[in-house]
């Protein structure tokens, strides 16, 4: 399935992502959850998440090595990086569906203006477009805010 993406709505994420911290950006379609646009580090090829996990993995010793609270953020880093975009849009999808179903519940003539999910390093935030496609921003470390 096609969908074309308003300008208004790729400035508004271009201007999103360029934020500190803001590692990925993704456009989901409203009716499978489908990725329609993504930016960032979920869009890096399998080849180039092996190339940095093999330097990662040594990262990760020498900071066990030390003793270093760095192993802690390497392991955040690493996580997200692990995920791919389809598999974090999924989850997503799930999210939101969940959070509807909720509000649906709650009132049925509300709708999720916006969800937000903080945890110690990871922040996701869902803004659901007007009738368009769910927009995803996130993950965004914590460690760099």
């Amino acid at each position: 399935m096609s969908y074309s993406t308003p300008t208004s709505t790729l400035e508004n994420l271009a201007h999103l992502a360029s934020k500190p911290g803001v590692q990925s950006t993704l456009i989901l379609s409203r009716s499978d959850g489908s990725i329609i646009h993504k930016t960032g580090l979920l869009t890096q090829s399998s080849i180039s998440r092996e190339t940095s996990r093999g330097s990662s993995n040594t990262d990760r010793e020498a900071a066990s090595t030390n003793g270093d609270s760095v192993h802690d953020a390497v392991q955040a880093s690493n996580a997200v990086n692990d995920m791919s975009a389809e598999s974090i849009a999924h989850k997503v999808f799930t999210f939101m569906l969940q959070a509807q179903g909720l509000a649906g519940e709650m009132d049925p003539a509300d709708e999720v203006r916006l969800l937000r999910l903080r945890t110690r390093r990871n922040e996701v935030v869902i803004i659901p477009g007007s009738q368009g496609p769910y927009e995803w921003y996130g993950p965004r470390s914590s460690l760099t805010m």
